[in-house]
């Protein structure tokens, strides 16, 4: 199996300590054009969180947190940095100074991306307790804040692809211990929207469980929803996939029910990414580049309720209930996402706010424009010699309204199992609720 394409590489192909700067897959210009830049400034960082080049609340809090450290490598070196002038150097309150304004220049690029708060949140933690030590040197201030910013991707990427051994050992003892598949056969899978590396630090939630079942040689074949109407997994989940060489194949939102009911679907796996925090939470970063937020977020409620990219409801319904004409059982349906979003003071689904999003966005298409005439002749394919040209074109009359909401909430009930980096969680009882308090206190460290 290749490795899958990620949002992020080191220069050079070492570690971040030796480049002391990463490089960042530009996810604009994804799936048509696969375009690097290097990031090794705040303002860079910045600048590729805003625009979106980088998408993904776990990715956007590495790269911010890289930012930081390459800033910080070169104020070592001896030299100024954008951020930090050599002068910063001279006493360590005023090192200090600099960092905390920079860490609260950073939210604002995002400020609605939960994991970017909790990474400036840690590296001011380090950054103050540091300071505060009797004789600590603005040297020493550089290295305690590079080494916890390299942590936040290391940390990342391993929780990552713990998520995603957990999920895929599951899913096979269950299937096998069932008697559902034979002791070594390989199993299908099905997917919605874009959970991998390119929107985490590396491997993935969802889909990493799909790459750990490849390489443990036990995936069969990869499903994913088209994902409209944004289009995740036709521009992003597609690209993944086929850098992990796997068998996949997209599938029309409209036709989920179809392929539960035709093909034999071993696992429906989603994701479930907080988006947003409460503003109280936002008022814990200092400085002034604060902005007030209404609750909307994508999470897992202490039940087990979870809010996901819409559609993941009904496909997890359709899971549920097999087609009365099919001889296919009822598809497992696993929720793969770290502890840090399990909101256990959210009692259920019920308190979850429902974002719409513009109507435009539904009614809207963006892609690359190909000759159609042509492509029906060679199989789908494009000249690879064919100049790259996107648009974006408007397939509604115009002044149609859509409503657009951005997720939906799967009841727990409907939740075979959540998959986290402690292990995973089953329902309780008949009422298929999950006790996720119990589960995080009996597995935290």
């Amino acid at each position: 199996m290749t490795s899958p394409l990620s949002a992020f590489r080191i220069s050079g192909g070492g570690t971040f300590e030796e480049a002391k700067e990463v490089e960042i897959v530009d996810q604009l210009v994804l799936p048509h054009t696969v375009q690097w830049e290097s990031v090794n400034t705040i303002e860079g960082a910045f600048a590729a969180i805003k625009s979106m080049k980088i998408r993904g609340a776990p990715a956007i809090a590495s790269l911010a947190s890289l930012g930081i450290a390459s800033e910080l490598y070169t104020l070592l070196s001896g030299s100024s940095s954008p951020a930090f002038p050599v002068s910063s150097l001279e006493s360590t309150p005023k090192l200090l100074d600099f960092l905390l304004q920079q860490t609260a220049y950073l939210l604002t690029s995002r400020p609605t991306a939960v994991n970017l708060l909790e990474a400036l949140n840690r590296i001011e933690a380090v950054a103050n307790s540091t300071a505060a030590e009797a004789g600590a040197t603005a040297e020493q201030l550089a290295k305690a804040v590079i080494k916890v910013a390299i942590e936040v991707f290391e940390e990342d990427k391993e929780r990552c692809q713990r998520i995603g051994d957990n999920g895929a050992d599951w899913i096979v003892n269950k299937l096998e211990g069932e008697g559902s598949i034979e002791k070594g056969e390989k199993i299908a899978v099905l997917t919605v929207c874009n959970t991998g590396s390119l929107a985490t630090s590396g491997y993935g939630t969802a889909l990493g469980v799909i790459a750990s079942l490849a390489a443990k040689g036990r995936l069969l074949h990869a499903y994913f929803a088209q994902t409209g109407p944004y289009q995740q997994g036709a521009r992003l989940t597609s690209l993944e996939l086929a850098s992990l060489g796997v068998k996949n194949t997209m599938v029309c939102d409209t036709a989920i029910g179809a392929l539960i009911a035709e093909k034999r679907i071993h696992l429906f796996v989603a994701g479930a990414d907080r988006s947003v925090y409460r503003s109280s939470d936002l008022i814990s970063l200092r400085h002034t580049y604060l902005i007030m937020l209404r609750i909307n977020s994508y999470r897992i409620a202490a039940n087990g309720d979870t809010a996901n990219k819409i559609s993941t409801y009904q496909i997890s319904h359709l899971c549920s209930s097999p087609h009365p004409f099919s001889p296919n059982p009822p598809v497992p349906v696993l929720v793969a996402a770290p502890v840090a979003t399990l909101d256990l003071a959210m009692e259920s689904g019920r308190s979850i706010v429902i974002e719409q999003r513009p109507s435009w966005e539904a009614c809207t298409v963006r892609g690359r424009v190909v000759d159609v005439a042509q492509m029906a002749k060679s199989n789908g394919t494009v000249p690879q010699e064919q100049e790259i040209k996107v648009a974006t074109v408007l397939i509604t009359p115009p002044g149609t309204r859509a409503w657009n909401p951005a997720f939906d909430v799967t009841p727990a009930g409907l939740i075979s199992g959540i998959v986290t980096e402690f292990g995973v969680a089953h329902p309780l009882g008949k009422d298929g609720h999950y006790d996720l308090q119990k589960f995080v206190s009996a597995n935290r460290k």
